[in-house]
């Protein structure tokens, strides 16, 4: 609705799609907030309505509400939104940046903010329940309806099931629905007590206190993982042993060798983590993805994954997330938290999750080592789960989310233009432009460009220059629907020098797009890309080199492709003016008229006489002579 008040306004108006459409508080807001105070606290945004619609804070609150609301401001389409719906807002100073953070996290859970990062968790928590009764059960439960005695809750139905099936198996629980002691020795044992996974409760052999024993071992078993586990058993195996109690000290022996066996299979990479959550992030096609993996006890545990639709950057994003996050998991909160970035004020959380836990919580940000494998691996289980959400494939995702950071772009490049110049002399030189959506070639979009300009010899630059400009001119006047979309990100064929040319041209047309150069080395393969600063390796993000390398190919073949039609046309061009009464006008016609010399072929002399605009004698000369010419290509 502004959007077209502003063009019947303005007929001149051209959209770029850059425009912010301010409301029309933002003269009382702005005069409002040049007399805030310069001390840390909270801001609290708010509609019409007098709702809550955002909360946040600052070092310095002046300063960062003033951001919201200068003149010319570039937000990101989510902070524009809450912009444009903000009537008022109300502030709270505080003492000290941290109990800002603290404040926020607080009011954020308080009021569900429309335009905050919130944490929306639709799928429950899961349990571990040893049951009530004199031999109790262990089973795996989505509440605490039934009386006994829980662990939890545990994120990951999943793993909970899977951690009941393995304890009971590794400490032989029964899993029947006989009732003990009610049903000793009313019957035979089943298969599993044969099988030596059940430890034959119903033979009446297990007194309640050596089975309430096993059940004490299982739980801590669950709660301290495989090492404590055993070392505590090997200690009761080896006081058997000296009391002589050779039939205990062997059962305990067996179920060391099964709890040993249980926990390696389930530990990954080398157990670096002893306690700790790794956590990081993808993103695709607008959607945002953060993975968790917990470790406990040097294996993995469980894994979470949250989606997120709000176009915010990968800072604002983890700074809400890690929040919320742990303000629900005040007792679960693990030793060690490995983020995939540098956040500005690590120490704040690190002072707040202490507090939530009541033990020292550190939050680490790995540049190499063991640590760095696991913040990988978290990241691939983002980017496989964006994969199959979106139809896609993890290496796609992954390709993207590599390529803009290496690029430090903002968020992943989902729409992609390379352009790429060709030619064999001055009348043949074209630019091809190929299309990357989501990582796969999008050929509809696909563009060919034939230079116009009077370029008298062979000029990359120059040919470059006019492709991109006659391109950009086309988003701006919005006249051709092939050019409607701005890219993410434009790649050209050639060095920094490419780079220096096409860059003031954007700048000048009042445009934000990030371009880069795709460098080649002598055997023509993709070396590295370029920018304004120099060259920038990617040999170590091998998902974006191959990424990179597959576009630099398929612009330089449709490039070259279209040069060889554009010069055989030029060729046919050349051989029809040598007819007498055709010159390169009504060649040019022709070949417009009849898109290939073979169709041309087919033409009678009449026909080539009409749409030529010539006599019957020059129609036959020139109906000859294209019987003569060899058969060209199907293609031009």
């Amino acid at each position: 609705m502004l959007q077209e008040s502003v063009k019947a306004a303005f007929p001149d108006f051209k959209a770029t799609g850059k425009e912010i459409f301010m409301n029309e508080r933002l003269p009382f807001l702005r005069k409002k907030t040049a007399k805030l105070t310069a001390s840390p606290g909270v801001y609290l945004m708010k509609d019409q309505k007098s709702e809550i619609i955002y909360v946040g804070k600052a070092k310095n609150l002046k300063n960062r509400v003033t951001s919201y609301f200068r003149e010319s401001a570039d937000h990101l389409p989510k902070v524009a939104s809450m912009v444009e719906h903000v009537y008022d807002y109300d502030f709270i100073v505080t003492d000290s940046e941290y109990e800002a953070l603290v404040l926020e996290c607080s009011l954020i859970k308080q009021h569900q903010p429309k335009y905050n990062i919130l944490l929306k968790d639709d799928k429950g928590y899961s349990y571990l329940c040893f049951s009530d009764e004199a031999y109790p059960r262990l089973s795996a439960e989505k509440n605490k309806k039934k009386p006994g005695d829980y662990l939890g809750p545990y994120m990951s139905g999943f793993v909970t099931r899977e951690t009941a099936r393995e304890v009971n198996r590794v400490f032989r629980l029964p899993t029947c629905r006989k009732k003990f002691p009610q049903d000793c020795r009313k019957s035979r044992p089943c298969l599993n007590y044969y099988i030596h996974q059940c430890m034959g409760v119903c033979r009446g052999n297990i007194s309640e206190s050596a089975y309430r024993d096993i059940i004490k071992q299982a739980k801590e078993y669950i709660q301290m993982g495989s090492k404590d586990s055993v070392k505590r058993m090997e200690e009761e195996m080896y006081r058997a042993a000296d009391a002589m109690d050779f039939e205990r000290a062997a059962l305990l022996r067996d179920r060391i060798q099964a709890v040993s066996k249980a926990g390696e299979k389930q530990k990954i990479l080398d157990a670096a983590l002893e306690e700790a959550d790794v956590i990081a992030m993808a993103e695709h096609n607008g959607t945002q993805c953060v993975s968790v993996l917990c470790y406990r006890s040097g294996r993995l545990f469980d894994k979470e994954t949250f989606f997120f639709q709000d176009t915010v950057s990968r800072e604002e994003l983890l700074d809400s997330f890690l929040i919320q996050y742990y303000e629900h998991r005040r007792s679960s909160i693990p030793k060690h938290i490995v983020l995939e970035f540098q956040l500005p004020n690590l120490t704040l959380y690190e002072q707040l999750f202490t507090e939530f836990a009541g033990t020292r919580i550190y939050l680490t940000v790995p540049q190499r080592g063991t640590l760095c494998q696991f913040i990988q691996l978290s990241r691939n289980n983002a980017n496989e789960e964006l994969a199959i959400r979106f139809g896609r494939t993890g290496k796609e995702v992954q390709a993207l989310e590599e390529l803009g950071q290496v690029l430090g772009l903002a968020q992943p490049p989902q729409y992609i233009e390379a352009y790429d110049i060709s030619n064999l002399s001055a009348t043949s030189m074209v630019c091809g432009m190929v299309v990357f959506e989501n990582g796969r070639p999008l050929k509809r979009a696909y563009k060919r460009f034939r230079m116009k300009e009077n370029v008298s010899q062979q000029d990359d630059y120059a040919c470059m220059r006019e492709a991109i400009t006659r391109r950009l001119t086309h988003y701006l006047n919005q006249d051709e629907e092939g050019f409607s979309r701005l890219p993410d990100l434009i790649l050209l064929d050639g060095g920094q020098g490419h780079v220096n040319t096409i860059t003031p041209i954007v700048q000048q047309m009042g445009l934000h797009i990030p371009i880069y150069g795709m460098v080649k080395d002598q055997k023509h393969r993709t070396r590295a890309i370029s920018s304004t600063g120099g060259e920038i390796s990617l040999s170590a993000n091998r998902s974006a080199f191959h990424l990179l390398t597959r576009i630099q190919d398929e612009v330089h073949r449709f490039s070259v492709a279209y040069m060889h039609s554009v010069h055989k046309k030029s060729s046919y061009q050349l051989e029809l003016t040598k007819v007498r009464g055709i010159g390169e006008k009504k060649a040019q016609k022709l070949l417009l008229q009849y898109k290939t010399i073979a169709k041309m072929k087919q033409a009678s002399p009449e026909e080539l006489a009409k749409a030529a605009g010539v006599g019957s004698e020059t129609a036959h000369m020139l109906w000859q002579t294209l019987q003569e010419m060899q058969t060209p290509d199907a293609q031009e």
